[in-house]
């Protein structure tokens, strides 16, 4: 159940980055409920964070909550904000995925 909060903890992660870059591209009243959907997803990403981390290695489960956050901003930014997709760019993502997996695999 851990690994399942780590990885919605991860995913809110992603949504907050999402949130504050579309904030900064917007203005007026959409800027700031852009801003407090990156609130909520930052505490909502926190919180989980922390809970996991009473029972899986902070090491561990901080690397996989990065990874988690860093691969699926960068795959959003690519597949919504038509970010280029350079080979370079989807062989290190793909590297960082089989990280947080091979974190996963060696983790008790």
């Amino acid at each position: 159940m851990n690994w399942i909060l780590l990885i919605i903890a991860g995913l809110f992660e992603m949504l907050f980055a999402i949130c504050l870059g579309k904030a900064n591209h917007t203005e007026g009243i959409i800027s700031k409920l852009w801003f407090g959907g990156f609130l909520i997803c930052l505490f909502l990403s926190m919180t989980l964070l922390v809970k996991v981390t009473k029972v899986l290695p902070i090491g561990t489960a901080y690397a996989v909550w990065t990874g988690i956050g860093a691969a699926g901003t960068v795959l959003l930014g690519i597949f919504v904000f038509k970010e280029p997709a350079t080979f370079w760019r989807l062989f290190f993502i793909t590297t960082l995925i089989g990280s947080i997996i091979g974190l996963k695999l060696v983790s008790h």
